[in-house]
């Protein structure tokens, strides 16, 4: 993943409304109608989140006849625990540099 994916995955996690969604979805799968009544917001704010979830590539959709079924992309949130673990992982003497 390039730079501006991660940008756009922890800008779609940068809202605690959509971190919510996410934890939601790490336990099932779900129909907006459920997502939307743990909720008090209306069905074009949760759209909102909903696209940037999806746009971003965390959750993903599917029409399911009137309804849209959400599903954690669990491919992208390994992609960011492994980007942090990297992160972490930078040689300590890297940090400390006194070059600056």
């Amino acid at each position: 993943m390039e730079n501006a994916d991660f940008a756009l995955l922890f800008k779609a996690m940068s809202d605690e409304t959509r971190l919510r969604i996410i934890n939601m979805l790490s336990k099932e799968n779900l129909c907006a109608c459920h997502i939307l009544e743990a909720f008090n917001i209306t069905q074009p704010t949760l759209s909102y989140h909903m696209k940037i979830l999806v746009d971003s590539g965390i959750v993903t959709s599917q029409k399911d006849g009137n309804w849209t079924r959400y599903y954690l992309n669990k491919d992208s949130i390994e992609k960011v625990q492994k980007l942090t673990l990297d992160l972490l992982s930078v040689d300590p003497s890297i940090r400390e540099s006194d070059a600056c």
